[in-house]
């Protein structure tokens, strides 16, 4: 019974999801490529039953965090055996040392997380070793941290460009597809545009006018739970959803991620919970805020 109630639960959310998708590009200004929004089902912490659940509703972007989940998530026998057109993306962290074991994944899609000149050579190495003779690119983003925050993983914008060079004519096994961001948590709409935002859209545009790459050919991966609305509004085609999909996250006592974890560990709060939500009284006011088209 409760398999029925699950499906009944995620069919309506991702629905709902999907419609508010497509209403924040309908709402884009004409000047920004129309490149239908992709969605991206965080699934971390969630049991391989909820991902085939989504999938049968239709999903087939799926994101994980953490490179161990991945793994094990992806090579669920469920999985392979009920979702042969799944694409898994990576969005999380990725040290150097856990490279082989992502670039092993079943169906991996595209690692958003490259962030920088090192960790490319090292993905790009690796991948040219694991594809054989297959002549398959494997699809990557850069990372921006246009927050500045410390506690952000990602490229300075300042390397934006210079970084993408490196990656368009020394690797030669990646496809280089767009920039992701994070961006600051809890950003109140009421004072405009998120700048965070505003800042990948100028680094794309300083991408494409070095590189003589076509907008439309630069994705944007930014907006999660709380703000993705927002960030297709003002350019993205990618955003990572996930609490308003499968449920808040339960965080399991000793994560599989976690090196010698403590015999209590705290919880580790999830970003979408520890951000602000924001209103529905800013977010009508954002759906007419002229913002920058490029």
């Amino acid at each position: 019974m409760w398999k029925v109630a699950m499906s009944e639960e995620i069919g309506k959310a991702l629905q709902s999801v999907l419609e508010r998708v497509n209403q924040a590009a309908v709402r884009r200004p004409k000047t920004l490529p129309a490149v239908p929004p992709r969605l991206v089902a965080v699934s971390k912490t969630k049991p391989p039953d909820m991902v085939v659940e989504a999938y049968r509703q239709g999903q087939r972007n799926f994101g994980e965090n953490y490179v161990n989940e991945l793994v094990d998530k992806a090579s669920d026998p469920l999985i392979l055996a009920s979702c042969p057109e799944i694409k898994w993306h990576f969005i999380g962290h990725l040290q150097k040392n856990n490279v082989n074991k992502l670039l092993g994944v079943p169906n991996l899609f595209l690692v958003e997380t490259v962030d920088s000149a090192k960790l490319a050579d090292k993905v790009n190495s690796s991948w040219q070793r694991i594809r054989g003779a297959s002549t398959q690119r494997l699809k990557v983003m850069l990372q921006i941290n246009t927050s500045g925050e410390q506690s952000k993983h990602g490229l300075p914008p300042a390397d934006t460009v210079d970084t993408v060079k490196h990656i368009v004519s020394q690797c030669s096994a990646l496809h280089f597809t767009g920039l992701m961001t994070i961006g600051r948590y809890g950003y109140d709409l009421t004072l405009g545009p998120n700048p965070d935002f505003q800042m990948l859209l100028s680094r794309r545009r300083e991408v494409c006018d070095s590189l003589a790459l076509p907008l439309e050919e630069v994705e944007l991966s930014m907006g999660m739970s709380t703000d993705f609305e927002h960030a297709i509004e003002v350019g993205a085609t990618n955003v990572r959803v996930g609490s308003i999909i499968f449920g808040n996250r339960e965080y399991p006592n000793s994560a599989a991620n976690t090196p010698n974890p403590s015999p209590t560990p705290s919880p580790a709060p999830s970003p979408e919970k520890t951000s602000k939500m924001v209103s529905e009284e800013a977010a009508n006011k954002m759906q007419h805020l002229t913002v920058s088209g490029q």
